[in-house]
């Protein structure tokens, strides 16, 4: 059977089943902002830097959706693309993932339906040095025992937004089954370290990254403007998963949602400053938002 194996369990995540565990339990009893959840969640989006910086915001994601949701079958992971060149979106579509939880199994019936709808391709090895998919899983295996993933590098492009449309309509289709849309990007990357400061190298250009920058995608994502999205993240910066975002969008859209609630906003400063007393001259951005 064809395995991925992990690549940064050990750097952006624990290597080891019972520290995993314990982490995302921390993340899970962290407190969060009261919001009133839509009744049904068929996607969401999540930062994927190491968990220092994004896990309490992935927690929240699948803990709401675990709270509308004890069974989820499969959740299709919609990742960025940085260190894959090519145009079509490439599938991981056989055989299993595996992480310091355990294997998850690819939903390679799911795989099949999108490859004979969609412009995309199977290519396992797309996926060998990419970062933003793998650390989501755990999260996925230890609150919904035995759910199904399809990974999806997503490029940033008109084939997202047509991908995440056939993905849509699939989902439409198959009633019996609970399926959950992932898009994974982390937002404005900010400073020298990023050769990104159209603002200058001050607190206050990272201010303008935050509440500014970030803020034009996240207003987009709440709209569930795929199309606005993926053009506003391409010319402003503001996402390293534009590709990844816009698909999960246009699935959101086409199962019936007209809004996303936003849960949570911040950025690798202010959890350096809450965690280590430090700042940086840089900053990344994270939203965890759900539809």
């Amino acid at each position: 059977m064809q395995t991925r194996k992990p690549i940064v369990a050990g750097q952006f995540y624990p290597a080891q089943h019972d520290s995993c565990v314990d982490e995302i339990n921390e993340y899970l009893k962290q407190p969060v902002a009261e919001k009133q959840l839509p009744k049904t969640i068929v996607a969401g989006i999540v930062p994927h830097a190491g968990w220092t910086f994004s896990g309490a915001l992935a927690a929240q994601v699948f803990s709401a959706i675990r709270e509308q949701h004890e069974k989820v079958h499969t959740f299709i992971i919609f990742g960025a693309s940085h260190s894959y060149f090519g145009q079509a979106p490439a599938l991981y579509d056989k055989g299993v993932w595996t992480t310091p939880l355990g294997d998850a199994l690819i939903d390679e019936e799911l795989a099949d339906a999108i490859l004979e709808r969609a412009s995309a391709v199977n290519d396992l090895q797309a996926h060998s040095s990419e970062h933003s998919i793998e650390v989501q899983v755990p999260f996925i295996q230890y609150l919904f025992a035995g759910a199904k993933i399809l990974p999806i590098i997503t490029p940033p492009g008109d084939q997202a937004i047509l991908l995440g449309e056939v993905v849509g309509d699939i989902i439409a289709s198959k009633e019996s089954r609970k399926i959950v849309c992932i898009g994974s990007t982390d937002l404005t990357h900010y400073g020298p370290r990023y050769g990104f400061t159209p603002m200058g190298n001050n607190p206050e250009a990272l201010d303008w990254a935050e509440k500014i920058n970030d803020r034009q995608f996240i207003d987009l994502a709440l709209k569930i403007k795929p199309r606005e999205l993926l053009t506003n993240a391409i010319e402003n910066q503001n996402a390293c998963g534009p590709g990844a975002a816009a698909a999960t969008l246009a699935a959101a859209k086409k199962l019936g949602k007209t809004k996303g609630t936003l849960l949570a906003h911040t950025n690798s400063n202010k959890i350096m400053q809450a965690k280590m007393g430090t700042r940086s001259s840089d900053s990344v951005g994270y939203a965890a938002i759900v539809f």
